[in-house]
């Protein structure tokens, strides 16, 4: 998989610690890790701002899972599973993130990286990284469970197709402070135009882009 790391403003000082803990426990299991911040040196995104960008990330399928965060955590979560294309999951410790990779099989978790965080909390992050990628996504658990939760997931999976526009769509609505604040991350965006697979998704991002820089 090309996992991607990005976390809210608020956590700026957590991005580093968080990178290279996702790149100790997933590297070595040959996944390739991308860091797009958010850095402590750039403008301030808030959680759904960053929900947005993990959205087009997501649909432009240049990468195909997100570990990110904000400072409870549920406030990305819950920004990133309204928006097109995102699966999110809310992971506080070792155990979610197990039954997340095993039963709901998402690309994308958000950590809580100031609530509870305290002493040695990059310990708990790195244990949860660890027992998310301990195994194959969406196989179900517990094994007598197992194929019930996997349909369970895929109806789940399906009402998050059927009830969401897709993210062309969306950006074309959005208002222009918004757009600005999108086209300004321009880490995400060159690397969607240089990996995405999504060419509407793409030339939709092309004019916006023109329209700021007009």
């Amino acid at each position: 998989m090309k996992i991607a790391v990005i976390q809210a403003s608020t956590q700026a000082d957590k991005n580093k610690v968080l990178t290279e803990i996702v790149k100790k426990v997933a590297s070595p299991l040959g996944h390739e890790i991308v860091n797009f911040g958010v850095f402590e040196d750039e403008a301030n995104y808030s959680y759904t701002e960053i929900a947005l960008l993990i959205s087009i990330l997501l649909s432009s399928k240049s990468v195909d899972f997100i570990i990110t965060g904000c400072s409870s955590g549920q406030g990305m979560a819950l920004a990133c599973n309204t928006l097109p294309g995102v699966l999110c999951g809310f992971v506080q410790n070792p155990q979610d993130a197990f039954l997340f990779g095993r039963i709901n099989d998402g690309n994308a978790i958000s950590f809580p990286l100031g609530l509870g965080y305290g002493w040695l909390g990059e310990l708990n992050l790195e244990y949860s990284l660890e027992k998310l990628f301990a195994g194959e996504f969406g196989i179900g658990y517990p094994a007598q469970d197992a194929d019930r939760k996997v349909r369970e997931t895929d109806q789940v999976k399906a009402f998050n197709k059927l009830v969401k526009r897709n993210i062309s769509w969306l950006l074309k609505q959005l208002e222009r402070p918004i757009v600005e604040k999108l086209i300004a991350k321009t880490d995400v965006l060159d690397y969607i135009m240089k990996y995405g697979q999504d060419e509407q998704l793409e030339e939709v991002l092309i004019n916006l882009r023109e329209k700021e820089t007009a």
